[in-house]
Parts: C-alpha cells; structure tokens; sequence
C-alpha cells in the first residue's frame, strides 16, 4: 500500500523541503513539540512599537491629564445653586476630560483581559462590555508586543489574522465558517497582502512542481483535535485550513489525509462538511500553529487519553490510504465544514420523486418542446403554490372591492383572462403548485414552536430545512436536546425530522411562525433545500453571469413575498426587483441605491438591538415562542442584486456581523465572488446549477427568469384591485344564446348540485373522474392546458398514457355535432377546448345577466325584469354542492368560488331594485331571499332585504328579520353599517329584541 505523503510547499515556518521525488523514512509515533518560526527584525520592531503605543494609551494619557488638567471633578456635592450656572469653556473641557478618563479606564480593562487570555493561552478573551474597536486595538498591541515571546503561538485566531476582522478575532480558533474574514481587510495594506498571497501560491507551486506534481513529505507528522463548539460557532477544515496552512482553500488536502480513516469514536471521515468535536485530524507537513501535536515528541498541555488517541489514529494512515481516491465521497460534495454549521442533505432513502410534488412522475417529464410550459415554474412548487395563492387572494379581493360599485355594468365581475406569455406562466402554476406540501411545512414549523413554548423551551437556530419525499428535516445550527413530540431525532444531534404522516395529524395552531426566512434555493439528490436567510451568521454571497443571478434573486424574492409559512416581513430589493413589487406592496420594498441600504439598515440595526435589550431577549427567536410571542418579531430580509463597493461591501459586514439574533438576513451579488463578511458563499452556473463548495451542495437552481418575472407581474398587475375600477365593464369569456334557437347539444348544472343532460351517465369507476374534467372544461371556456387537467385530476402525479386514455373516453363520452365536429377539440397552442354547443347553467346565468344589465335589458324594463327572474331562477345553490369529498380540489385555486356568490348577489340585487321601483316589497324579498341561498355572506342582500321589509310596515317581521341577522353574526355582533341601518329603519330595535327574549 502506497504511504501517505503530506502536502510541500514552502511556508514561513522555515523548514525546508526533503528531496523531490524520494519517500522519507518512517517516522517515528512519540509526539514532540510544535518548532515555533524564528522571529524576523520586522517582529522586534512591530513588538517596540506596540510597547511603545501601550505605554502612551496606558501610562501617558492618564499622566498628562492629571497634570495638565486636574481632577475634573466637584470636590464636594454640588448644589442645586451650581447646577444652575452657565456652562463656561471650563466646563466643557471638564467634560470632556471625564470622557476621556472613561474610555482610558475601558482601553486598560482590555489590555489587563488580552493580557491574559494570551499569557495563560487557555480560553478565549472576555469580552469588556461596549468595548468594541477598543478591544481590537488593544488585541493587536498585545499580540504584536508578544510576538516575539513563547506565548504568541497561544493567541486566538492566531498572528497572521492581525488587522482582520474584529468580529473574528472575538471568536476562538474552533468559530466555524460563520465567521467574517476580512471584516476590515480593506483598511490593510492591501498591495503587500496581495503581493504575500502570490508568493505563497507561488511557493506552493514551485514545490508541487519539483515533486513532479506530487506530494513530497516534509517534516515531522502534526495532528489537530476537532475542538468543541463554542456557542452557535464550529470547528470547520475550512477554518482548519485558512488558520495552520494559511489558505482556507487547502482543505482538501487536510480531507484527503483523513479520508476513511477511523476516529476515536468508531465513525469515518466521509465528506468534508461532516466533522465532529474529538475528531484527529493529521496535517500537511507544513501546517503551524499551537494547537498542533506534532509526533515524535510529545507536545506540552496534551493529556494522556489525547496522546493514546493520536498514536491510536496514526496507526490507521496507511490502511486508509491504501483505499485509494482522490476526491471526496458524493460526487462532488467535497467541502469545508463542521457539523451543522454548515448545510448537508438528510441521510435517508433517496426518494424516487420530489417531495409530495405531483411533477415528480409522467406528467412532470413532459418536455417543454410538447407542451410549451415554463419548466421553472414547473419544479418551483412551494414557489407556484406561493403566487397562485397570492394571485388567488388578490383576484378575490379585487372582486369584493368591486361589489361596492354600483349593481351593473362595473368593473371586476370578470377578471381579465390571461393570454400570451402570461397564460402558460398562470398554466404552469397551476400544475406547479404544490398547496398541500406549504400547509404542512407550514402546520409542521408552527406546531414545532407551540410544543417547544409548552415545555418553555427557545426555539432552536434552524440553518436549513430539507423536503425529502414529503418529511421535513430541520438542520440546526447546534444540538438542541431532544425534540417534541412527534418530532425525531435524524442522522444526528444536529437535525429533527418529521414523518409527513406525522406532520398531517398537526391542526391548525394559533401561534406566531417561527422560520419565516426559509426559502427555497433548489433540489439536490430530490431533496428540496430550504435557507434559513436570516439565521445565517453573516452575509449569503451569490456569483455568476448578471442574468442568472438576477433569476436567483427574483424567485427568492418572489417566494419570500407570498409563501404560506410567514406571517410578516419586510423585504428590501437593491439593484433589481422595482417591478416586483405588485406581488405583496404590503412586504416589498425597493431601495434605489446602496447608500440609502446602508442608511437604512444602520438605523434598523440600532432599533433592533435596542428592542431586544428593552425586551430582555437574546435573540428574535425568543421573541416567536412563549409569553412573548404577541411582539412577532418579523424578519428583514435585504437583497442585493447590485456589486457593491469595497467600502460598501466592508459596511455590510458589519452590519451582518450580529444581524443573525437581530433577524435580518443579506444575500448580495458579487461578480468576483469574494465578499468581506461572507458566511456562505455560492455561485451560479450558465446551467442553472446554485454551487457552494464549502457547503458541499450542488443544487439544481430555482430559478425565475427575466420573461417569467415579467409574465408574473403582469398577472398581479391585471388583478390589482386598486386599478381603474371606473373602467368598462367586462364581458363573460363565453356568452350562450339564450334564444330558442341557442338550445344546447350538451347542458351541465353547476349551480347547486352536478347534473348532466344531454349525455348518457358512463358506467364504472371512471365517471366521476369524467365528471370532474367536463366541469374543469366547463369553468375554463378559454381552454385548458392537458398538463393542468392531468395536474387537477391527479395531484400526486399521472403517467402519459393513463392521462391520454382518460382523454380519448372523455371524447368518445362527448361525442360529436351532427356534422361530424368533436365536442372536444384542441386549439392552436395545444390547449383542450368544448364546442359551443356543451354549455353550463353558470354559462347561461352570466349570459342572462350581462344581457339584463348591458344587452337589450338596459333600455327595457319588461326585458330586464323577464331575465333577471329567469337568472335566478338558475340558482340552486353552491357552486357543484354534492362535490365528492377528495375531489374537486383543484377549485381552491379557482375564483369562480368567489365570483358566484358576487353574480348571484348582484342578480338579486338588480331584480330586488326592478320590483321596489314598482312598490313590490314581497316580490323583492322573494329575489332576495332566492339570491342569499347562494349568497348568504352578501351584506348587501341584507341591508336590502332590512330595507324591502320596512317597506311591507310590518314592524314584528322587521324585529324577527334583526334577530335572525343577530344570530348569524354570533360572537363578532353586527356589522357597523348594519348596526346604523337597523337604527334607522327601527330605532327600538335592541328593546324590541330584548323583549322577545
């Protein structure tokens, strides 16, 4: 078997490399101390000059302040005599000197703490409180005054990483890639930094090379333990890497050496991101650092179990090595990481399709060359289901806006139907959506924080969340004990899972939800990632080509405005997304610039903190669960689609450094895709892969495109409710002759319950489903797509032949004309269509209408009145009343459920004012009455029936009328315009109903 041999490259440890080409002689296994660099002439003037600096902070500044100025100080109580005087030059200069004294006592609490963390080289530094910039100087100083002494080796995150980030330099050596490197790297030299990462690649190549491209063995063989976590932070080989070989990117080779190999706790090393605390990991020969154990000798301030450890692990190298391989296991999910700070797919079954999602199976492989839906939308079902609830709710909306028109003739009735471009995106919704899948996650997340409020446990720090074959994986940022029932625990401490069977027995649960920020990045292996946006610590960084960038951007825009698991957000657009906002005005804001970002989130930041401390709570997630839970502290999740600048970019660090428990979340475009204060760094490809490396995922990208985006928006736009509700009124898609000579072949009744005339019943078990596509037809006269029927009929999935066969019975059940012309044909763009002569009553009963209020009715009373009463004389009652349960859900997607109610009203209503012109109250109320079995939520058809029932003068039938109206508005009581009519037409109403009991 083939030794291992460590990586060469020439470092400033000083050692040297062996000769090229040759296998060194086999070392020997006693551990030995770490060889510390000798020190440079720069590092004794760098550590004269940090004295020098300390002396004048510690020892001067206090000096001159006592000599030059004095006690600032009253020597006695002031009176109130003295408070009252003028405030003199004097004054304000002993102020001021008391100011300085504060930030001078500040300054030497944190040299006295760096002092000695970096002495006793045990621990991480205390935090001095409000310190901030203070304390890193004060860090830098020590560390540069120890440069040259034996403990410098001891300081955390290590010498190199002076003048880096402070927020960085707060965490130990285990912090994870959470981190910010680089925070201030823009104010470094940044030409020497550069020039001195050159020359170590140069250096690393020039010895790769002498080795003839491979790997020669330098030095003694050093090891590092995986340490513990140390809060939400984690030892990562990333981290690893960038510390003891100088370059983060050297992972690898620190991965390749371990590969396999059997750790102290009986597990392998078999993906980069999947380390854990206790783990030995052996080093390239050119690692340093003072948490290495190098062997043969034995290090200082290593126990003995950790020394039997490292002699145990050494003995398994060259088995490890002799499996071969050069790569990390998964194909291509090689990345750096430690346990859940980073993102890794749930170790279960593979499911054979997506999760729960009906473009799993035949339908879903259907090529968009055959049916020409957008494939994005297609394979976006949290997505879809996401704007076709939204579209759904604001097209409802816009109808209810318009019942307070006047009746006839207004805008709204008939939403206008989508054409083009935008109707394949509303198709390809449709067979996208996955509503059920997004009321689970949604139950299943809500019922998480109800369980963990009742056992008065915090919610824990959720990264990602992952949908494999229906179940929901949580993937925590640390372990959290063991979770509620029937959450389990999954591969590790580190993720809960739930079973969608489990998830399917949660109700309803009036609590706050908890991860609103998860949204949807892609699928990988059919699992479909969801991040936690505003729990990642840091800044998300996102590369590639503008275009496909922007296509990230606006599909996680475009989720984040309208899915079903949040109840609030705010979310600020920069660089793109200005048309976006019709999706949710309420949660969509777009900012022109980065400057005004920075201003806006600086202010957002300081609110946020304060509130917290106001609140008493650690971070958001304790304000979601709990007694707190009424403050619903929504997240602020800020997309940047626009290259900032470098002083920008060094700004939003910052403010990213604590936005995590503040519940804000940045994700940022950068072209280079280095970004100072990036946790998690990804890039998307030409070919719709979304890559992170270090977080070992290759996911295939959700993705809205520029002509989807546009598609979409145009759908809002056309049923914004706020439009020109004064415009002209729309005509019905499908208009009947209503003549004798417009009798129809076929006649379905969906008003009330569903019957068919025309056609004999098919015998079996295929009727209803018969049934059910015959009324899909029937509610869609412009045509639909045979995706979106076989997505209706079959929401888990069909194949193609079972959704063609179910189309051939569907036209040999419709039959043809007598000259020979299907019933059921297909148009131009392939879409399924009925021949006119196979009408509904709902046809019928828009066609009376609209030629009652707009035809011949408008300038003919006796007209008017003869349809209007043969209009109502079609309502039965609900829309298909005795629909079999488990079927028709595709109509929750559908505003015919909304429009019905509203014709039907305004039918009564317009029939109600025809016969009150002629003093008919009774027949009035007969309308009305008719209308309310259809509608009876209208507050219209009350407030007329109220009205036509004062009109007969009968005052006790006007008293049981309120009473009836009172019973039905239960708790809530009645409505105020209501309450005020009532006072109106019967002033003693309230006694009157008392009264009567």
């Amino acid at each position: 078997m083939p030794r291992r041999r460590t990586s060469s490259s020439s470092s400033s440890t000083g050692s040297t490399t062996g000769a090229t080409g040759t296998t060194a002689a086999p070392r020997n296994r006693t551990p030995q101390p770490v060889r510390m660099r000798r020190r440079s002439f720069g590092d004794f003037v760098k550590a004269f000059l940090a004295f020098a600096a300390l002396a004048v902070l510690l020892v001067g500044v206090p000096g001159a302040l006592a000599t030059q100025i004095g006690w600032p100080l009253p020597n006695g109580v002031p009176s109130f005599d003295w408070l009252q005087q003028e405030i003199t030059v004097h004054t304000f200069l002993n102020i001021l000197t008391v100011i300085v004294w504060l930030a001078w006592a500040q300054f030497t609490a944190c040299v006295l703490v760096e002092m000695k963390a970096a002495l006793s080289g045990v621990g991480v530094p205390g935090r001095v409180p409000g310190a901030g910039p203070s304390q890193l100087l004060a860090r830098q100083l020590v560390a540069a005054l120890l440069l040259v002494g034996a403990t410098a080796a001891s300081l955390t995150p290590g010498l190199s990483q002076l003048g880096h980030s402070y927020d960085g330099n707060q965490k130990p050596t285990v912090a994870a890639a959470q981190a910010t490197p680089g925070l201030f790297a823009q104010q470094q030299d940044q030409a020497a930094g550069a020039a001195a990462a050159l020359a170590e690649q140069a250096s690393h190549a020039a010895a790769h090379a002498d080795a003839g491209g491979s790997t020669a063995q330098q030095g003694d063989t050093k090891y590092y333990r995986i340490q513990p976590p140390e809060g939400r932070h984690h030892d990562s080989l990333w981290e690893i890497a960038q510390r003891h070989l100088g370059d983060g990117r050297r992972y690898k080779e620190i991965f390749e050496l371990n590969k396999d190999r059997v750790q102290p706790d009986g597990s392998k090393l078999s993906e980069a991101s999947l380390i854990r605390p206790g783990w030995i990991m052996e080093m390239p020969g050119d690692a340093r650092g003072g948490e290495l154990v190098e062997l043969p000798d034995e290090a200082p301030n290593v126990s003995s179990d950790v020394q039997q450890q490292i002699g145990d692990y050494a003995q398994t190298g060259d088995h490890a090595q002799g499996g071969g391989g050069s790569g990390a296991q998964g194909g291509g999910h090689e990345h750096a990481g430690g346990g859940a700070t980073q993102v890794s797919v749930p170790e279960q079954q593979r499911p054979a399709h997506d999760t729960g999602h009906q473009q799993a199976t035949g339908v879903g492989a259907e090529s968009d060359s055959a049916f020409g839906l957008p494939e994005a939308l297609l394979t976006a079902p949290l997505l879809a289901a996401g704007l076709l609830g939204a579209l759904g709710r604001r097209r409802r909306q816009a109808l209810w806006q318009s019942a307070f028109g006047a009746v006839g003739g207004r805008r709204g009735m008939e939403p206008p139907t989508p054409s083009g471009d935008a109707q394949d995106v509303h198709d390809a919704l449709l067979v996208g959506a996955d509503p059920e899948g997004v009321r689970l996650l949604d139950l299943s997340l809500r019922g998480l924080a109800a369980s963990l409020a009742e056992e008065s446990r915090a919610l824990p720090v959720v990264y990602a969340a992952w949908l494999s074959n229906g179940d929901l994986h949580l993937q925590l940022a640390q372990p959290a004990g063991k979770p509620p029932a029937p959450w389990q625990q999954g591969q590790d401490q580190t993720f809960w899972m739930l079973a969608r069977t489990d998830a399917e027995r949660y109700e309803d649960i009036d609590t706050a939800a908890p991860y609103p920020g998860l949204v949807s990045l892609g699928t990988m292996d059919d699992s479909r990632l969801l991040l936690n946006l505003e729990a990642v610590p840091g800044i998300v960084s996102l590369s590639g080509r503008e275009a496909d960038r922007a296509a990230v951007f606006a599909s996680v825009a475009a989720e984040l405005a309208t899915n079903g698991w949040s109840d609030r957000m705010t979310i600020t657009l920069v660089g793109f997304g200005e048309d976006l906002t019709p999706l949710a005005p309420n949660r969509i804001r777009h900012l022109e610039d980065i400057e005004a970002l920075v201003e806006t989130m600086e202010a957002e930041t300081r609110q946020r903190r304060g509130a917290l401390g106001a609140a008493g709570h650690d971070s958001v997630l304790t304000g979601r669960t709990g007694p707190a839970q009424h403050t619903r502290w929504a997240p602020h999740l800020v997309l940047l689609a626009a290259q900032p600048s470098a002083d920008d970019a060094v700004k939003l660090a910052e403010l990213a450094a604590d936005a995590s428990r503040l519940g804000i979340g940045y994700l940022v475009g950068t072209e280079t895709g280095h970004l100072p204060g990036a946790a998690w760094e990804m890039e998307i490809t030409g070919q719709g892969k979304l890559l992170a490396p270090l977080l070992g995922l290759e996911l295939d990208a959700q993705l809205l495109p520029a002509a989807q985006q546009r598609a979409v928006v145009e759908l809002f736009v056309e049923a914004d409710p706020d439009g020109d509700t004064d415009g002209p009124a729309t005509t019905p898609p499908f208009l009947v002759d209503i003549s004798e000579q417009g009798r129809p072949s076929v006649y379905a009744r969906l008003v009330g319950p569903y019957e068919i005339i025309g056609l004999d019943n098919p015998d079996g078990e295929r009727s209803a489903l018969l049934h059910e596509a015959l009324a899909l037809l029937l509610l869609h006269r412009e045509g639909v797509h045979p995706r979106v029927l076989s997505s209706a009929l079959w929401p888990r999935g069909v194949t193609d032949d079972v959704r063609n066969a179910l189309l051939d019975r569907l036209r040999e059940w419709l039959g043809t004309e007598p000259d020979g012309t299907p019933r059921l044909a297909t148009d131009g763009s392939g879409r399924l269509t009925l021949a006119k002569t196979v009408v509904s009553d709902l046809d019928v009963l828009r066609s009376l209408y609209h030629e009652a209020t707009q035809g011949k009715g408008a300038d003919s009373r006796a007209v008017r009145g003869r349809l209007l009463t043969d209009a109502l004389v079609l309502v039965r009652g609900p829309l298909l009343a005795d629909r079999p349960e488990g079927r028709y859900r595709w109509l929750t997607h559908e505003i015919v459920d909304a429009q019905l109610p509203l014709l039907v009203a305004d039918t009564g209503l317009a029939l109600c004012e025809f016969h009150m012109e002629k003093n008919r109250a009774e027949k009035a109320i007969e309308a009305l009455n008719a209308a309310l079995r259809t509608a009876p939520a209208d507050e219209r058809l009350w407030h007329e029936l109220l009205r036509a029932t004062h009109a007969t003068g009968d005052t006790d039938r006007l008293t049981a009328l309120a009473t009836d109206l009172i019973g039905r508005s239960g708790a809530r009581g009645l409505p105020p315009r209501t309450e005020a009519l009532l006072d109106e037409l019967l002033p003693a109403w309230r006694d009157a109903i008392a009264a009567m009991g």
